[in-house]
């Protein structure tokens, strides 16, 4: 059994589709029914026993500033690529931390603590399984192992979150192909996803964490803050209103 002792939190985007809001505030640091996104993914972490977060921050990096002294233990790395490169330059800058590690994106709502939970048999991806179609990733899942990913979506299958857990020499195999494709021009665009999903895919065995999909919101549009901040909650209209 493998056991995640820290945790790298994706938050350096400039979140373009979410603005008019995030044209103040980064993705992560947008409140939803009095919370901020960030703030659900930490303190669950915290109910983990997880105290050791890297926050890689980039986009207006001086609101995350506090953050340390609110969350003893949460450090901040800067990406100074953030504007020029997708989110394989983040895990790139924070790759000395991979390794008996989880990686999560800033920018969801965890609403489900125990999907988070350390102890994990083999590297593996969160997915929720869906019938109906979607534009999430979908993952091929045979005999426990994910086989293959449709980075197009699809109208049925294991449809990955946001959330993955890597053992420590996963996570060394993680570094070292991280940093064989960045920094460079032709990997600028790639997720980091991409690397172990697509551009090495032979040097890991990847497993899946079967997690319902209420167990966390991704937060990927204006709709979608709407919808989880409630119709009582003006989030979303509130700030647009204050550009």
């Amino acid at each position: 059994m493998n056991h995640a002792t820290r945790a790298i939190v994706m938050a350096a985007g400039r979140g373009e589709r979410l603005y008019p809001v995030t044209e103040t505030t980064p993705k992560p640091l947008v409140s939803v029914r009095g919370r901020r996104m960030l703030d659900t993914i930490v303190e669950a972490l915290h109910e983990n026993g997880i105290y050791e977060i890297y926050v890689v921050v980039g986009y207006r990096k001086e609101q995350f500033a506090g953050l340390p002294e609110q969350y003893p233990g949460l450090r901040l790395i800067e990406n100074p690529d953030w504007n020029k490169a997708n989110n394989i330059s983040s895990l790139y800058y924070a790759r000395e931390h991979l390794g008996s590690c989880i990686i999560l994106d800033g920018d969801q709502i965890i609403r489900d603590p125990s999907i988070l939970r350390p102890d994990f048999v083999r590297s593996c991806y969160c997915a929720h399984w869906t019938d109906v179609p979607t534009k999430e990733w979908i993952l091929t899942v045979e005999d426990e192992l994910v086989t293959a990913c449709a980075r197009n979506g699809g109208e049925r299958g294991w449809a990955l979150c946001s959330v993955s857990l890597w053992t420590q020499a996963d996570g060394e195999r993680l570094r070292r192909h991280l940093e064989q494709e960045y920094p460079g021009g032709q990997s600028a665009g790639l997720y980091w996803d991409d690397v172990a999903l697509f551009c090495h895919p032979e040097d890991y065995c990847l497993g899946l964490r079967p997690i319902p999909p209420e167990a966390l919101t991704e937060i990927d549009s204006l709709e979608e803050l709407r919808a989880a901040s409630g119709a009582g909650d003006e989030t979303a209209e509130t700030v647009s209103a204050e550009r």
